[in-house]
């Protein structure tokens, strides 16, 4: 039960959505949509642990940019396949040429996502287009048209050796995984008037679960990491403002950082999260469970 085992994503395929930027990175207009990630944090901590990393997202200077450092960074490897989630065409055409490369893909990190915010009296319709299509449908597309892949890999098993000296039940094959990155915001009511965002993030968190069902069938699982308040570009002006309030309504008394995350997601994806099935983790220091009182 060596950690180096029990922890090991070496030699997994792994793609991350929205894996070329920072924690977050946000637009400073809280009026206009934002592509938000959540890492090459994420993708940087499965590349220094062997696993070879292919990146999506829209923005194909930023694919090739983010390869060129982790690559550098090693053991693993990175490869770029930009696609524009917004059209459905982009998104088979991503299956495709990752299909052409890969015949199976062991973890699948759902973390591309949009935010909108604006007053209630002036939300307007074409923001719950935006942020309900990157956040929650393309969700379901890039998933449903990465299942083949998916299963091929919970069908070989990928550490089928490792699990052995792990002293794995007779016919364990180790499941290919789903991570969603959700958000704190989907749990609770935030402050912020980000009305889609909210929402898009509550119907991931179930949307996950439903896929733990019919995608556990075929050895695939399905998480979601709810994310909280984390250093980022996004956080940047709120944190320099109010960043000794926020860390104080927290019980462990800081920020998140980029290895909690990127950590959540290498239990997910190793034998020792093999058995975690539609499950939310909260992953915010404990802001949501502080008392109100």
């Amino acid at each position: 039960m060596e950690a180096s085992n029990l922890f090991s994503v070496a030699g997994k395929v792994v793609m991350v959505t929205g894996g070329a930027k920072g924690i977050g990175k946000m637009e400073p207009s809280t009026t206009k949509p934002s592509e938000l990630t959540t890492i090459p944090q994420i993708s940087e901590g499965f590349i220094r642990n062997g696993a070879k990393v292919y990146i999506t997202s829209r923005d194909a200077s930023a694919c090739d940019s983010a390869c060129t450092e982790l690559n550098a960074i090693g053991p693993g490897t990175a490869h770029a396949i930009p696609a524009n989630f917004y059209k459905e065409e982009e998104c088979k055409r991503l299956a495709s040429e990752f299909a052409s490369r890969e015949p199976k893909l062991h973890v699948l990190v759902n973390n591309s996502g949009s935010n909108w915010g604006a007053p209630y009296d002036e939300y307007p319709e074409s923001a719950w287009t935006r942020v309900l299509t990157l956040n929650l449908q393309r969700v379901f597309t890039i998933t449903q048209l990465l299942t083949p892949q998916l299963e091929a890999a919970g069908a070989a098993g990928a550490l089928d050796s490792a699990s052995d000296k792990l002293g794995a039940p007779a016919g364990f094959k180790d499941p290919a995984r789903v991570i969603n990155i959700g958000s704190v915001d989907g749990l609770g009511v935030p402050a912020l008037e980000t009305f889609a965002y909210s929402a898009s993030k509550a119907g991931l968190h179930h949307l996950s679960r439903v896929l733990a069902l019919h995608l556990g069938k075929r050895n695939v699982t399905s998480n979601t990491i709810a994310c909280g308040p984390f250093e980022s570009k996004m956080m940047k002006a709120t944190l320099e403002s109010f960043k000794e309030s926020i860390e104080g309504s927290i019980p462990l008394g800081r920020i998140g950082s980029p290895k909690d995350v990127a950590g959540a997601c290498l239990f997910l994806g190793s034998r020792a999260g093999a058995y975690v099935n539609g499950a939310t983790i909260t992953l915010d220091g404990g802001s949501m469970v502080r008392a109100k009182m």
